[in-house]
């Protein structure tokens, strides 16, 4: 009941989710599986936390690509966070990838912040295997008294490439 998950009426792909004022103690989960072989999107879903709301938001990608060499499938999905006054956010992503080696796993998520006066984000972001790329960008706006903690970790290997970019304006 303190949670509206709405799909995007602006003709992007997504959702808008909408976390009512007041809200304790609740979590939500957005989970994306990409098992198709050449399957490549774009997701845009934007958070409305509301003031004084605590909430958990855990997002899950997983990407299973057996296809062809010439087959590569990518997910990007851009996350934006609106938190209202003397909120509490915490964000849990996990990103993971997996097939025969022969098709490309792609996934570069975008996360962009905009906190009112005296909120709270924390960003705890792993991307576990498998993704053979992922460029990474983060941006925030912090307004007077709001705090970010970011703890990302980007494992990688053999020829898996990752990059990542944070932009923070106090």
């Amino acid at each position: 009941e303190n949670v509206d998950i709405v799909t995007k009426t602006d003709g992007k792909s997504g959702i808008d989710i909408f976390i009512k004022p007041g809200t304790k103690n609740e979590s939500v989960h957005i989970p994306v599986v990409i098992s198709k072989a050449g399957l490549q999107e774009v997701v845009y879903n934007d958070f409305y936390i509301g003031d004084d709301a605590d909430v958990v938001i855990v997002a899950g990608c997983g990407i299973h690509n057996c296809g062809g060499v010439d087959m590569t499938s990518r997910h990007d999905g851009v996350h934006t966070f609106y938190v209202g006054k003397n909120a509490k956010v915490k964000y849990v992503e996990k990103h993971y990838g997996e097939g025969d080696g022969n098709g490309q796993r792609l996934m570069n998520p975008t996360t962009v912040i905009e906190q009112a006066e005296d909120s709270h984000m924390e960003l705890d972001t792993t991307q576990i295997k498998g993704v053979d790329s992922t460029k990474r960008v983060t941006t925030a706006k912090l307004a007077a008294g709001a705090s970010l903690v970011i703890r990302e970790k980007l494992m990688t290997h053999g020829k898996q490439y990752a990059e990542t970019d944070f932009t923070v304006d106090l």
